[in-house]
């Protein structure tokens, strides 16, 4: 198939723009991607603020023993956008580990898909890229202006009815199951593990595009997305990357450390120079830089990994989080896919020594992760990519009317287990205030 025509548009408001091109490909695809930076990507490797992708002109599905070779395969296939994301589980291709637990959403173990139609936000302009052989839609002047002209005011609507959040984890069941982790700490087992709990809905009839509105309205993040495939959906306000290959240059910023803002400019600048001074903030922090110098190291060129910023605080609408940086440079010799093999799943969400770390996640939650704490982003035409990590994320599979979030912490020998459980709480609050604003339901917990 030939190349795209791609043609450039004077956008307008964002926001307005973002929920008619949702609106209109939902309306005529089974599968949509948006990564959308909410105009809040301050440093120098974010290249867009808002894409895209409709359609889909070819994909490719992960099975549970060739995901990532599948992947490698696909993206040398095309000199075209792909986009498509990656489950945690697929942790059990990489080492001998299982995911056994409960999942309600069923997302599939890896997807990818070269779109029919890529839509970009650059500064004030649009720019509408096209495949050929499909019709009208072929034409981004026609699909401009079926957009423009798709009815949607703006206007915040009703996302859906939600029943009673319930949490998969009582309280006393938390607690217990930190403890039990210290113990392993103490023993030697790990240094720090990541430690999630699951908030569900069963029965629940949302508008998936309009209740991520909500989300990124209560917390807009650089990262953030909204994936529908075949009627299973991630809404997701990410503030963290995963990794980010431009060029030779492959760049990660993992979060480790949290703290509430403050109730007032004072207030909130003590509560970031406490977050920036905290021993166990700190301590978790530099041991998942290392695990991430670590995983750059197998694909870098010798002496190329370096730590670019280490401890920074960084300020988000319901809190602080701390993020370091870490960069290297891709030996010649290496795929660019093997990066993500190598680094996958992200130290952030698993903990140090990884493999361990993953072994006793299966042990103690009770949830099967599955697109959570995985990864969505974009793989250019030139072969630069962009991912992210799926946390602060709602799931939702129409079929089935299931509705899940999941949130955690890291736990170290210095965790005091209630204070664990009020950042889980915290970091949950996100989800809880969009699924309260604008519709029925959602009471509980």
């Amino acid at each position: 198939m030939a190349g795209r025509t791609y043609k450039t548009f004077q956008k307008g408001p964002s926001e307005v723009m973002r929920r008619k091109v949702a609106g209109w490909g939902q309306k005529l695809f089974s599968t949509v991607c948006l990564l959308n930076g909410n105009d809040m990507s301050p440093e120098k490797y974010s290249s867009y603020n808002q894409i895209f992708a409709l359609g889909v002109a070819e994909e490719c599905f992960g099975d549970e023993t060739l995901a990532f070779s599948r992947l490698r395969e696909f993206s040398d296939r095309y000199d075209d956008w792909l986009f498509g994301f990656l489950t945690y589980d697929l942790k059990n291709q990489l080492e001998r580990l299982t995911s056994s637990h409960f999942d309600g959403i069923g997302m599939p173990l890896m997807h990818f898909f070269r779109p029919r139609i890529v839509i970009f936000q650059q500064a004030d302009e649009w720019v509408i890229g096209c495949l050929p052989g499909y019709g009208h839609l072929s034409d981004p002047e026609v699909v401009f202006s079926e957009i423009v002209s798709f009815p949607h005011d703006g206007s915040q609507k009703g996302s859906g009815a939600v029943p009673a959040i319930q949490a998969r984890v009582s309280r006393s069941q938390y607690l217990e199951a930190v403890s039990a982790i210290k113990t392993h700490i103490q023993q030697g087992d790990i240094y720090e593990m990541n430690y999630c709990m699951e908030f569900f809905a069963e029965g629940a009839c949302i508008d998936p595009p309009e209740l991520y509105e909500n989300l990124i309205r209560q917390s807009p993040t650089p990262f953030s997305c909204y994936y529908s495939i075949n009627g299973k959906s991630l809404l997701c306000a990410s503030p963290e990357r995963f990794l980010r290959k431009q060029g030779d240059t492959i760049i990660s910023q993992p979060i480790k450390g949290t703290i509430a803002r403050g109730t007032n400019p004072d207030d909130d600048a003590r509560q970031a120079g406490m977050l920036r001074n905290d021993p166990k903030e700190r301590s978790e922090n530099v041991m998942i830089v290392d695990l991430v110098r670590n995983d750059l190291a197998r694909t870098a060129k010798k002496g190329s990994v370096r730590v670019e910023e280490l401890f920074g605080i960084y300020a988000f609408r319901q809190v602080h989080q701390m993020i370091s940086t870490i960069a290297s440079e891709l030996r010649p010799d290496c795929h660019f896919t093997e990066v993500i093999r190598q680094a996958f799943p992200m130290g952030s969400m698993t903990g140090a020594p990884k493999i361990r770390a993953m072994q006793l996640i299966e042990q103690y939650e009770r949830t099967k992760r599955g697109l959570y704490s995985g990864a969505v982003g974009y793989i250019s035409p030139g072969k630069d990519f962009d991912f992210n990590v799926v946390i602060r994320s709602i799931l939702y599979n129409r079929e089935n009317r299931y509705l899940g979030f999941m949130a955690g912490s890291a736990i170290t020998a210095g965790s005091i287990p209630e204070k664990e459980y009020e950042e889980c709480l915290l970091k949950a609050q996100a989800m809880i205030g969009a699924l309260n604003s604008g519709h029925q339901g959602a009471g509980g917990l």
